[in-house]
């Protein structure tokens, strides 16, 4: 299979470009790096440093004999991926290549601005190039389950059915998100549902819950194939914040009251995730949502997990609540439900004491490199 991996320089990108390396399809990385500059604007880093994409692709090639082509350039220029798709002519197309962040899409009116053009825009002249250049392609674009927002109803896998008046039909699920980058995740689906439905393209939208986890089963064979791991209150997300926090002894800061639940999964389940959807492709014609999560904790839950995870390390933190800097529901119902992945076979890795001892060990050794102020939420909602 040829499978072209859209943003494979990132947390999910690089990771996967290895998993479809390792299985012996043809993979093609595009990235055009700017996360990289938005960490150096914004002053953040990951904890472990990472060389560049270029010796990433060498070390791995010369570790497996396996080879990752690469073509660096951006979704914005339709010109540029036109071009990559006519001539790599993919089978599957894994889209990962936007701006990946709620704090960042709110922090200005030029992040949030950036942040819907870059995203929306992108997507279009990716799905303009697959109809006119691989319309027989599969389109896994990675979305997220901040998409629905925290309803007072079970949160469906991307469509509901519905009876008003007397009549009903199938239609998306009505979408309640938190930020300006979340909505630019709800712009895609409907672009991409309307070319599914239009144009006959065919397409599956990973509606992703919060990812953790360090390694996968091709990061660990070098050091140096290793993927970003962000802690700060731009990038990082909430365990990997905790976690980092716990390891250099400092409160975990839980924002408002901690009850508000989100959905995770490992880094692992992502790669396997997303392996599943490409090797059962949606059909012609169809627009497929996959809710890709595993479990489902409260903020205050993974705190406590986190503090027991340090305390069997021999570490004792406390956790402080402070003000939340997001305009979000603290307490709220959340049900989500999740089947398609696991009729497809799906085996969820569990967020158990293991694996968190596991990245705690991780970025223990790695403490020295934390800037503690990147912890403290400077955007608010």
């Amino acid at each position: 299979m040829k499978v072209l991996i859209l943003g494979g320089d990132g947390y999910l990108g690089w990771p996967t470009a290895m998993y479809f390396s390792h299985r012996n399809d043809t993979v093609m990385v595009v990235d055009n790096f700017i996360k990289r500059k938005w960490e150096s604007q914004t002053g953040v880093h990951p904890l472990v440093p990472i060389i560049t994409l270029h010796q990433r692709i060498q070390l791995w090639r010369s570790i497996t004999n396996k080879s990752i082509e690469i073509a660096i350039g951006d979704l914005l220029d339709h010109n540029f991926i036109y071009k990559v798709l006519e001539d790599f002519g993919p089978d599957t197309i894994v889209h990962y290549g936007e701006q990946p962040s709620a704090p960042y899409s709110m922090a200005t009116r030029e992040s949030a601005v950036f942040t819907q053009t870059n995203n929306v825009i992108g997507t279009l002249n990716l799905l303009f190039g697959i109809r006119k250049f691989c319309p027989d392609a599969h389109l896994v674009k990675l979305g997220t389950m901040g998409e629905y927002g925290t309803p007072n109803i079970d949160i469906e896998e991307g469509w509901l059915d519905i009876e008003h008046k007397g009549r009903t039909d199938r239609m998306l699920y009505p979408k309640k998100p938190g930020s300006f980058y979340h909505l630019s995740k709800v712009h895609d689906s409907n672009n991409i549902e309307f070319c599914c439905r239009s144009w006959g393209l065919r397409a599956t939208d990973l509606n992703q819950g919060i990812v953790y986890g360090i390694d996968t089963a091709q990061t660990i064979l070098h050091p140096e194939l290793n993927t970003s791991f962000h802690y700060d209150s731009i990038f990082g997300t909430v365990l990997n914040r905790f976690l980092v926090q716990a390891a250099v002894g400092a409160p975990l800061t839980v924002y408002g009251n901690g009850e508000q639940i989100r959905s995770f999964l490992n880094l692992r389940d992502t790669l396997s995730c997303v392996a599943l959807a490409t090797d059962n492709p949606a059909k012609f014609g169809e627009f497929r949502v996959f809710n890709q999560f595993t479990q489902q904790f409260s903020i205050q839950e993974l705190a406590n997990l986190v503090v027991a995870t340090a305390k069997r390390a021999g570490i004792t933190v406390d956790i402080h609540k402070i003000d939340n800097p997001r305009v979000e529901q603290e307490k709220h119902y959340f049900n989500a439900t999740q089947t398609q992945l696991l009729s497809l076979g799906l085996k969820p890795t569990i967020l158990d004491n293991s694996i968190l001892d596991n990245m705690f060990k991780t970025v223990y050794k790695f403490k020295c490199n934390v800037r503690q102020n990147l912890n403290k939420p400077n955007i608010k909602w």
